[in-house]
């Protein structure tokens, strides 16, 4: 099968697009090829809507935007397409994550909710193709955190035959998953681990008045001096302490949390920006750090790979490395695949699932009752003869 998965995630900085070849019936003898994959950024309209959306979405802006995002997700399906030389009828379905607008947990008293937009029936008007999307639901529908999502792809397509690794991406949020030895019958491991660039990208954009929307090579970062007694403050967040299985988001560790902090410490020039900024990403290293030291590293774990935007920020993998050293600490690069397209592969490998009819969530790691065939079918636009 040919398919084409699609990510847009908390960072909100575009949509990333890949087409991947997927070979095989069944879990036993699936293989995969990357053809072709690309990043379609969002303009700056684009990006407010979606985080005016999020902060103050009405019933219509939130109508309105499920529309528009299913379009920029098409557009992204018809230029990976065109770029890779792959006719649209040739592909078999797209795999689209949507874009989280909200994320609410399960808690003792009520069951988990999710939402997703970027509408299936457009990607399919547009591009011909036939749509997986709302992968996170059924999990949820069963008990579970519907996230992460990954983890059953990770074990699929990257285990290794000798020895258990980590792969931790860091988008607008961090998750990890632990990965036993191939073969292994132990379960996964797979949560998120809190704040990913989400907290620095905010204050960066704050700081700047949107002139920039992220740390570029961690050069902010680097220039600032961390605020200890703050970050303490940060790290006495109940949500870095709660036992696994757990999920968040931008609703926890968002726009209004670095708000909050900027009205409560009150930064004023440069200097007081720098400070905030190399204080909220060693925030990221160190719950990335503990998470790994209450949960991780106490399973046996030889290497940690590195995927997602904030692999490519050098003062943030820097301090991950220091804080998790003696572990080998590796870019993502070694899975075969660019670290910054690593969840697109994975849902169109997530769609390949559901076409097979292969439950594709983790219990172990959500919490489900149990495993789940994930995601909705909308058919293509050549379906019943039109």
């Amino acid at each position: 099968m040919l398919i084409v998965g699609l990510m847009s995630g908390t960072s909100l900085d575009g949509v990333d697009a890949a087409l991947v070849e997927i070979d095989g019936e069944g879990v036993d003898d699936v293989r995969f090829r990357l053809v072709h994959w690309l990043t379609a950024p969002f303009d700056e309209a684009r990006r407010e809507a979606i985080h005016g959306a999020i902060l103050a979405g009405s019933a219509e802006r939130l109508c309105g935007l499920h529309a528009d995002l299913g379009e920029w997700l098409g557009e992204a399906v018809v230029r990976v397409c065109d770029e890779a030389g792959v006719p649209r009828e040739r592909v078999d379905a797209v795999g689209s994550h949507g874009q989280t607008v909200w994320h609410r947990p399960p808690a003792w008293d009520r069951r988990g909710a999710t939402l997703q937009l970027g509408d299936p029936a457009t990607i399919a008007e547009r591009t011909g193709i036939a749509v997986v999307s709302d992968f996170r639901t059924r999990d949820m529908a069963a008990g579970g955190q519907g996230a992460p999502l990954v983890p059953w792809v990770d074990r699929l397509l990257f285990s290794l035959p000798d020895r258990a690794r980590a792969l931790q991406n860091i988008g607008g949020i961090g998750n990890v998953t632990w990965v036993p030895p191939r073969g292994s019958a132990a379960d996964l491991l797979a949560f998120d681990t809190g704040p990913g660039n989400a907290l620095m990208d905010t204050a960066v954009e704050i700081a700047t008045g949107g002139r920039m929307t992220y740390d570029r090579d961690g050069r902010l970062g680097a220039q600032g001096v961390v605020d200890e007694a703050l970050l303490a403050d940060l790290l006495r967040h109940p949500y870095f302490a709660a036992e696994p299985p757990k999920s968040t988001g931008r609703e926890e560790f968002g726009r209004p949390f670095v708000e909050r902090l900027v009205s409560a410490t009150a930064p004023e020039g440069d200097r007081d920006w720098l400070d905030l900024v190399a204080t909220l990403t060693e925030l990221t290293a160190r719950s990335i750090a503990d998470a790994y030291r209450r949960w991780i590293v106490p399973r046996g774990v030889q290497q940690v790979v590195l995927s997602g935007g904030g692999a490519r920020n050098p003062t943030l993998v820097r301090r991950i490395r220091s804080l998790l050293d003696p572990l080998d600490v590796v870019d993502g690069e070694v899975l075969g695949v660019d670290p910054e397209c690593k969840e697109a592969v994975a849902f169109a490998v997530l769609a390949w699932a559901h076409l097979r009819g292969i439950p594709a969530n983790v219990p172990a790691a959500t919490g489900a009752a149990g495993p789940r065939v994930l995601g909705s079918f909308t058919p293509g636009a050549a379906a019943g003869g039109a």
